[in-house]
């Protein structure tokens, strides 16, 4: 079996989404996104890392334990960034895997096809990092490729001092080996720090695994359900309450 585990940051307190609670925790369909994620990657870990806020341990472990659901809760002590977030997997139990599979814990209708295609073609190609993308119209996350077609940066587009326009994006979806995105993390690269938040990113390091010679592979294969992320109510706009669009 491949060595394999997946990692949900879900240390966002759903203050900008007006929510007492994670936002991880919020209903979509009635249950949960936290818990939707767990049934779609179940087949891939039974035992995922959770990565929760001091304040959100609480109420997440209460979730999951009521669903009857196992996985290794590790705390972020202060919201330094996603990439110090992604590090907290050292802090889980056991959890030196060679691969790693992050999702962010606000997405609440990835399509099970995009996972398992993503992972697939990780394992079968090889690959340091792969994630799944998809062309859209106002791109907040813009993947730069040259000519031949290989991915060579992903960044923010307001790290980049730029307004979304039409382009290719991330999903919050990765596959890497752990050992060579750790090692660059943790030397804090140029680009670490957000030049908007001072929060030690992570998208930054596609940029680095280029340079270093790593295998890097964006899959232009999510759908429009995918692309749903909460960060405010109003972003489920437009699906029911099952979480298909209206």
């Amino acid at each position: 079996m491949t060595d394999l585990r997946v990692l949900i940051p879900a240390a966002g307190a759903g203050s900008r989404a007006g929510l007492p609670y994670p936002k991880t925790l919020h209903p979509v369909g009635g249950v949960p996104i936290l818990l939707r994620q767990f049934a779609l990657l179940r087949p891939f870990d039974t035992r995922p890392v959770v990565v929760t806020s001091p304040a959100g341990k609480a109420p997440i472990a209460e979730t999951l334990a009521a669903a009857g659901v196992a996985a290794d809760l590790v705390v972020q002590a202060s919201p330094t960034g996603m990439g110090d977030a992604i590090l907290c997997l050292d802090d889980a139990p056991g959890s030196t895997p060679e691969h790693v599979v992050a999702v962010w814990g606000d997405i609440p209708l990835l399509d099970p096809r995009t996972i398992a295609a993503t992972v697939e073609r990780h394992l079968q190609a090889g690959n340091d990092f792969t994630f799944p993308t998809r062309h859209v119209d106002a791109a907040y996350t813009v993947v730069t490729r040259d000519a031949a077609g290989t991915v060579t940066a992903l960044a923010e587009t307001r790290e980049a001092g730029a307004e979304p326009g039409p382009g290719e994006r991330d999903i919050g979806v990765f596959a890497f080996r752990r050992a060579v995105v750790f090692d660059l993390l943790r030397r804090r690269l140029p680009g670490a720090l957000g030049t908007t938040t001072g929060e030690h990113g992570f998208l930054y390091i596609v940029r680095h695994l280029v340079e270093h010679g790593c295998k890097v592979e964006a899959l232009p294969i999510a759908t429009t359900r995918d692309l749903v992320s909460l960060n405010r109510l109003s972003d489920l706009d437009g699906h029911d309450a099952a979480g298909n669009p209206a």
